[in-house]
């Protein structure tokens, strides 16, 4: 029986329901059913989610975005945040159909990478997926210098929220962010909320400017982000950002919330659609 349950959704917060959820799916009659078919997989997911309390973007948000693929048809994707593979599956899959080449997923803990291998592999994504484990600063940094990388398409942020705004900074500082070309999402604006993400992609640039004529940044910017949030999937040495970041001022975005129907979470869609002089 599932133990530690949330009293507010009624759903479990057991410890180690990730590791769970892969024996379950591997246990489960539908498994080879489930075999090269990502979205059986996905359902399965969202089946066992009904019990046990998962990080996952969920069908409604998934499905604006699933759109926005469809419709930039990025040759490549990445994504800060693997977790389970949920979101890997769900716009994997999407890419892979819209003609891209590859979807980079991005993810701090190995046990969460490995699970997540399984389940691509079973959804048949693992030549088009893969996971790099470790700092998503120091995963960015590394595709970029490989030269596997050299502009976003398409960005999905959905890891450590005061790392939002940061991992950002770094894209633009390295020539990642291309006005007309660059996409970003970020998930749980809403809840459980990101200030500092919002200002930044909303400001000016003459807003941008002024705040940088402050010098580099060297921490992450917590103000309004809920104390347990902050406080999660970090450890001590991570809580700043590994490269000190001026990110670009002079690019100009237009952002817009999405938030589905009867949902207390929302999504931000940042378009850059310019640079400054």
């Amino acid at each position: 029986m599932p133990t530690n349950i949330d009293p507010n959704t009624g759903l479990s917060r057991e410890e180690g329901r990730e590791l769970k959820l892969l024996h379950w799916i591997y246990e489960h009659p539908e498994r080879d059913a489930a075999e090269g078919n990502p979205q059986k997989v996905l359902d399965l997911i969202e089946e066992f989610g009904k019990t046990y309390h998962l990080v996952i973007v969920g069908h409604e948000k998934g499905q604006h975005i699933t759109d926005l693929i469809a419709e930039r048809k990025p040759q490549v994707m990445i994504e800060l945040g693997c977790y389970v593979g949920y979101s890997a599956i769900l716009f994997g899959d999407a890419v892979r159909r819209a003609g891209g080449k590859r979807f980079y997923s991005l993810e701090k803990n190995p046990e969460f990478a490995a699970i997540a291998n399984m389940l691509i592999e079973l959804a048949g994504l693992r030549d088009f997926v893969h996971i790099l484990v470790g700092r998503s600063d120091e995963s960015l940094h590394k595709l970029y210098t490989s030269g596997k990388v050299t502009q976003v398409e398409l960005l999905f942020i959905d890891h450590y929220k005061p790392a939002y705004t940061a991992d950002l900074m770094l894209c633009e500082q390295l020539g990642m962010i291309v006005p007309k070309v660059s996409v970003v999402v970020a998930d749980n604006v809403l809840y459980p909320g990101n200030p500092p993400y919002l200002e930044y992609v909303r400001s000016s640039v003459e807003k941008k400017r002024e705040a940088a004529k402050a010098g580099p940044v060297r921490s992450y910017n917590k103000d309004g982000i809920p104390q347990r949030t902050v406080n999660s999937y970090h450890t001590p040495e991570e809580s700043r950002p590994l490269f000190e970041l001026t990110g670009n001022p002079n690019l100009q975005y237009e952002s817009r919330m999405i938030q589905p129907e009867g949902h207390r979470d929302a999504i931000e869609v940042t378009r850059c659609v310019g640079i400054a002089e």
